[in-house]
């Protein structure tokens, strides 16, 4: 599998590399204990009191890696054992990136695993696809999730999407106002 480099120093030991089918369960797990549930709070990337559910599924994750126009990134730490600690989606959307499904395991936030992550993220789309944008989508109540994508490049656009009520896929909201916010980053 194709090997993505990842910045020297922010998580020694940690290797990123394209996930294969075989990476689904891990893959989902690690998602859904980065977002939803008890196992969430642990780390400050929790959805648990804005919903409720699922955060993704066996099926999303493995359309993700079927799809050749996507990429399914998974950082492993070799010595602790081969349960992925983060992950993220990069998807080609004609002359940008789209940026997604991205998780790290709550007792591994606030180290610059995430940054790490996503550099390697936007490198992977800009040698891949040769995008010169990156853009992604987050709940606008995750005002913490906003400031730290905002500090790493990454800026507000205003533009606005309905969450999906109604759809289980996406999770059950705990209230009635939830919103995507678009952001965006010029990779350059």
């Amino acid at each position: 599998m194709e090997e993505a480099q990842m910045d020297a120093g922010a998580d020694a030991g940690v290797e990123i590399r394209i996930a294969g089918e075989a990476d689904v369960p891990a893959l989902v797990a690690l998602i859904e204990s980065a977002y939803r549930g008890d196992a969430s709070r642990a780390g400050w990337t929790t959805e648990a009191d804005l919903l409720a559910g699922q955060r993704t599924d066996a099926r999303a994750v493995t359309a993700v890696i079927q799809d050749p126009g996507s990429r399914m990134l998974v950082a492993e730490h070799a010595a602790e054992s081969s349960d992925p600690v983060a992950c993220c989606q990069l998807e080609r959307r004609g002359a940008h990136a789209y940026f997604g499904m991205f998780a790290v395991r709550p007792g591994r936030q606030g180290r610059g695993l995430g940054r790490s992550v996503l550099g390697t993220a936007e490198r992977t789309a800009v040698r891949d696809w040769a995008v010169r944008e990156m853009h992604m989508t987050v709940i606008v109540q995750r005002e913490d999730l906003i400031a730290w994508y905002e500090r790493q490049g990454y800026v507000r656009t205003g533009s606005l999407s309905p969450f999906p009520y109604g759809d289980e896929r996406f999770g059950l909201p705990r209230r009635p106002d939830l919103a995507f916010e678009l952001l965006v980053k010029r990779l350059d």
